[in-house]
């Protein structure tokens, strides 16, 4: 480079470094007019000193970009425990000569590389002005993680934001906004002490700048053209937020202390610091309408995150924001769960799969440097909270937060990466925890040195407002008539907040599902029209699934005696297991419902029998999906294989059919054991999400359940847990009227099926969207009946007037003749198929009869009941392949029990009582279910 030229020339011939640069000659210049060759004779070393001393510098810019953040000062309380004793940082004036500078080169002027921007305008500096700048962009209250990104546009745009001279100065009007915002934030966590000092509140004292940070976030969002913002967050905090962010009536938040009030909805509420919201207002920044909700989550931390990412796809996906640009989520998180939930981890590998991303997640972490009672330094192995984020290169922004313009300053800087890259990015607010893990709390007994210092801290909005007229931005004045109009506001809501008589858990719902029912919430109808459909679209979605809709798509051999064995099935108007599937599917896509069906392996599906996502053999990366073809105007299909996450993927797909009533969303486990990686998802806000949240959710699980001698882990999907939990009375016979089926379903927290027909399968999956209200189903589903030659369905059984059957009745000899039956076994699923062929073998049809229960939850008392009086003289038997202490057992005996007014004794025949769900041992397996099918037909 000719000014390189240049800048060697000159110095070389003995110019003070100071004037050594010269900008690059202008091109009519020619060579004879350089300065003279002569004078770079003999002085080469100075030559290679100056390429040495430039490259030190490089070094030393760079060391600071990648390491300042370790010196910065990010605790309020100035006792971090941020370790990094193992790596001593090498930057600042004392450390020049590890780079081989000596201090009397600070006054050189040494030529800035492209790679940094604290130059501004100048490209070249002394060095002793290069370090103060790089303190100041560096070392201050904000430290920058980001040289671990492997994007060069990515770690230029982030320097840009930090380098530049003067780029965090805030203006007049910003700092009076922030610090009205820090009013509003301090005020009322102050409000809510003196009124109510000895609840449990989670208060945000020691973070108060956690709301101007959100605020900022979302008014930098909103000018970004962001319309809807979905939140989670844990506890500490959350009714600020609510107050002050999500704008919630502040009566509606007083009257959640008042214990008296009585809750005017079903269900059984929750505590006032895990409640959702939803709320849509003018945004005062933007000028534009924002909608803002918060989703309702349990205690277990981090558990909400999936959930939040799940909603805001299928927002996305409702609104045809393919890129994220009008949809967004706000994760904020406390440091100990950060660093110590692996959900965290889970969901940030979601974060750029392409059925799972939703462009960009901003992650505000509450960092209060503690966990309960528990110190950073026992509570995680890595010195930042944050770092499980560089994973997925997310910039991480470290901030003081007791500095109210730097917060704000990095979630501006935050909103605006991910408006530009639509990727992660972490916002770690270093903070403290005023009072206890609650204001109950004595954090005294195992942090004495942490709150001593607390005790001393002066409060944040103290320190800003003293700093604000010391710079002469507001009067002492002003001041207090913004203090005294926030407290006003909180009184006169306290006023109004006791006129309020009931308490309405539907004012916090997170989701609101308009038109899908009555303005008081209730159904529309409390009836559900047959799930049948005609001939016609049997066939034709039959045909569909035995084709491939696109010309020229080489598929797998095996794949297309598949295909033909479907199109036989349809010639023949029957369907197996898959097919059902298809039929469902079909159907309702074509009635316009969406149909999002996720999991690990459910493309193909993992008995190698479904085959929605067809794979061409010649080309890579080239797939068909034909559930996509089947009518013009139908509802996009969506299939997507999973990554390898259980938890997570299911906290996604909850939060997926969150958002609309209108869509069949279902999740399936590789194996239905393994949904106890999940449990969290399922125990927290599957099963009981309605009665504490007044959240309806459709979710399906389908469960691969059956003994098949596969072993302990490959057995079971466990249903005697969902069974347990099911909320209908054991021990009541319920009072029977025309729509009992329907108002069971309406009054019951979960549906639990195990269907053994396809139709069957396929009446319960078309059910759940036909019906006026939504509950959870679980499904266990079966593995060796998919291919069981006597598991076929006729068309006959899906035509309109069908319905999904709770219970199928013994349609064989011993119903023509019921008085002549000894036994009667009930039974539930695949063992159905083994008791019979074994009935047959020894010749007892007309002896034993068999009933098969398909919907165990809510319990089909009714039917059950006109069985047993069907066959006055045969004892009872409930028959299961599973465990004693497994399987259905516990669940149905007292239920059987009840609707025969205790008459007959109900025997047992199944496996013994055990540890493990099933065996390990092909031959044991076998002896084992030779045995309970003997107990069941002698």
């Amino acid at each position: 480079m000719q000014s390189w030229d240049v800048f060697f020339r000159n110095a070389s011939a003995g110019a003070p470094p100071g004037a050594a640069y010269q900008s690059p000659p202008p091109p009519s210049m020619t060579p004879e007019r350089l300065p003279s060759a002569q004078a770079l004779v003999g002085t080469q070393p100075s030559v290679e000193k100056l390429v040495e001393d430039h490259l030190a510098v490089h070094s030393l810019i760079r060391a600071y970009q990648v390491r300042g953040h370790h010196i910065a000062k990010l605790d309020p309380l100035d006792i971090s425990c941020v370790d990094f004793d193992d790596a001593p940082c090498t930057i600042g004036f004392q450390n020049v000569g590890i780079y081989g500078l000596a201090e009397s080169d600070l006054d050189k002027v040494f030529r800035l590389p492209t790679t940094t921007f604290i130059g501004g305008n100048e490209s070249a500096l002394p060095l002793r002005e290069i370090i103060c700048r790089l303190e100041r962009a560096y070392c201050q209250h904000i430290g920058v993680e980001f040289m671990f990104i492997n994007d060069m546009e990515q770690c230029q745009w982030i320097r840009q934001k930090f380098e530049t001279p003067g780029v965090m100065q805030c203006t007049l009007e910003e700092k009076r906004t922030l610090l009205a915002r820090m009013i509003q934030s301090t005020r009322f966590e102050e409000f809510l002490q003196r009124k109510w000092s000895s609840e449990k509140r989670f208060g945000l004292e020691g973070c108060e700048s956690l709301i101007p940070a959100l605020k900022t976030i979302i008014d930098k969002s909103s000018q970004g053209g962001v319309e809807t913002v979905i939140m989670g967050m844990p506890h500490r905090g959350r009714l600020n937020v609510l107050a002050n962010v999500i704008r919630k009536e502040l009566e509606q938040i007083f009257c959640q202390f008042d214990s008296k009030l009585e809750a005017a909805d079903e269900g059984s509420g929750d505590v006032k610091y895990h409640l959702g919201m939803y709320h849509r207002r003018m945004n005062r920044v933007s000028d534009k309408y924002i909608t803002l909700s918060l989703v309702a989550n349990p205690s277990h931390l981090e558990a909400v995150d999936p959930v939040v990412q799940g909603k805001t796809k299928a927002e996305q996906f409702y609104c045809g924001d393919t890129e994220g640009k009008r949809v967004m989520s706000i994760l904020l998180h406390g440091d100990a769960a950060f660093a110590g939930q692996g959900i965290v981890y889970e969901t940030f590998h979601l974060s750029d799969l392409p059925s799972y991303t939703t462009h960009g997640t901003i992650h505000v972490v509450v960092n209060n440097q503690i966990g309960f009672t528990t110190d950073p330094r026992v509570a995680r192995s890595s010195p930042y909270p944050t770092d499980v984020a560089r994973v997925v290169n997310a910039p991480i922004f470290h901030v003081n937060a007791d500095n109210p313009e730097a917060v704000m300053y990095v979630c501006k800087v935050a909103a605006e990466w991910r408006n530009t890259f639509h990727k992660d990015v972490v916002v770690d607010l270093v903070c403290y925890r005023r009072n206890g893990h609650n204001e109950v709390d004595e954090p005294m007994f195992t942090q004495p040195l942490m709150y001593k210092r607390i005790k001393k801290q002066k409060g944040v909005l103290q320190k800003f407002v003293e700093k604000l007229i010391d710079e002469g931005v507001v009067t002492t004045q002003e001041y207090e008539e913004e203090v005294a109009s926030y407290d006003k506001i909180c009184e006169e809501a306290y006023t109004r907040s006791k006129d309020e008589k009931i308490l309405h858990i539907k004012h916090w719902l997170d989701s609101p599902w308009p038109g899908f029912f009555t303005l008081e919430g209730q159904p529309r109808s409390m009836t559900c029209p047959s799930t049948g459909i005609s001939e016609q679209a049997l066939s034709h979605i039959g045909n569909i699934a035995a084709s491939v809709p696109v010309e020229d798509f080489a598929i797998h051999g095996g794949l297309s005696r598949i295909l033909k064995g479907r199109a036989n099935m349809v010639s023949q108007r029957v369907c197996d297991w898959a097919l059902a599937e298809y039929m469902a599917f079909g159907s309702l896509l074509k009635e316009g419902i969406h149909v999002r069906l996720s999991g690990q392996d459910v493309e193909r599906g993992t008995f190698s029998h479904r085959h929605h996502v067809l794979h061409d053999q010649n080309t890579d990366k080239r797939m068909c999906i034909p559930m996509n073809y089947i009518s013009p105007d139908q509802a996009p299909y969506t299939v997507c294989n999973s990554s390898l996450s259980e938890y997570a993927v299911l906290g996604f797909e909850l939060g997926f059919a969150m958002a609309s009533p209108n869509s069949l969303v279902l999740w399936e486990a590789q194996f239905g054991d393994f949904h106890n990686t999940a449990q969290c998802i399922i125990d927290q806000f599957i099963s009981s999400g309605q009665a504490k949240w007044v959240r309806q959710n459709g979710i399906v699980l389908l469960l691969p359940h059956g003994m098949e001698g596969m072993g302990p882990e490959h057995s079971s999907a466990r249903p005697e847990r969902f069974l347990q939990m099911c909320n209908d009375d054991p021990d009541v016979f319920p009072k029977l009227s025309e729509d009992f089926a329907m108002h069971q379903l309406y009054d019951c927290n979960w549906i639990v099926v195990n269907c053994s027909t396809p139709a069957n399968y396929f009446h319960v999956l078309r059910r759940q969207i036909l019906l006026p209200f939504r509950k959870p189903l679980i499904v266990l589903t079966p593995k060796s009946l998919l291919r069981h030659p006597e598991v076929k369905s006729s068309f006959d059984d899906m035509l309109p007037s069908t319905h999904f059957k709770r219970l199928i009745p013994d349609n064989g000899h011993a119903a023509t003749n019921p008085e002549k039956v000894k036994r009667l076994i009930f039974c539930t699923g695949k063992i159905y198929y083994e008791l019979t062929r074994e009935r047959k073998n020894r010749g007892m049809e007309e002896a034993i009869a068999v009933v098969r229960i398909e919907q165990l939850s809510p319990f089909p008392f009714d039917l059950v009941k006109k069985e047993a009086d069907h066959y006055p003289n045969a004892d009872l038997v409930w028959c299961q392949e599973e465990h004693k202490n497994h399987g259905y057992y516990d669940y149905v005996k007292p239920r059987i029990s009840t609707t025969i007014g205790h008459t007959r004794p109900i025997w047992y025949a199944g496996r013994e009582a055990a540890a493990a769900p099933a065996t390990g041992n092909k031959h044991t397996h076998k002896m084992e279910l030779q045995c309970l099918l003997d107990t069941a037909l002698n």
